[in-house]
């Protein structure tokens, strides 16, 4: 440990006395303080993050419905509102979509289950099917490239930018304004 010597004593002449100084553990203590406080914060963000998003499925519930028995008001009770409403077909099919998703730091989430429940009615409202699906029904899709192509002319940045200085408002060329119609 370090040792820190004081100024001689009257009476002794020449004797110095030595006493520890508390400085550099107290300093060593709070950098290992700081640096675990670090460590932790830093290890905290790459904790997975489990979410699950939309229909709670309860697999009682989701059996109690019987093509045949049930119509739309006793599925609403049973099930209740639908995640959306099929689009195509008049009204005729709900669907009860939940997703389980994980996900490591700022790292797109994947999908690890899902479920979809498919309810199919007749012009009378009663049930005619009852439909389950799962992962297989996932599917991935890759954008193409870094840029999405579009038609036109291939303008620089700087182009666009400072491509119309000059020619707004000027004699001769369609574009004229409100107060300065020429």
């Amino acid at each position: 440990m370090p040792m820190e010597a004081s100024a001689p004593s009257p009476a002794s002449g020449a004797t110095y006395e030595f006493k520890e100084t508390s400085m550099p553990r107290t300093l060593l203590r709070s950098a290992a303080l700081a640096a675990t406080i670090a460590i932790l914060g830093l290890t905290t963000g790459c904790a997975r993050t489990r979410d699950h998003k939309g229909y709670v499925v309860d697999s009682t519930l989701i059996d109690t419905v019987a093509p045949g028995v049930d119509n739309r008001e006793s599925v609403a009770k049973t099930l209740g509102r639908p995640s959306f409403v099929g689009q195509f077909d008049q009204d005729r099919s709900w669907y009860y979509v939940s997703r389980d998703t994980k996900q490591i730091l700022f790292r797109t989430p994947k999908p690890f289950a899902q479920s979809v429940l498919i309810v199919r009615f007749d012009d009378k409202g009663n049930v005619t099917a009852v439909e389950r699906t799962g992962m297989e029904k996932v599917a991935h899709v890759a954008p193409f490239g870094d840029r999405t192509p579009t038609l036109g002319s291939k303008r620089g940045f700087f182009r666009e930018l400072f491509g119309n200085i000059g020619r707004v408002g000027s004699v001769g060329e369609a574009g004229g304004t409100a107060d300065n119609p020429n």
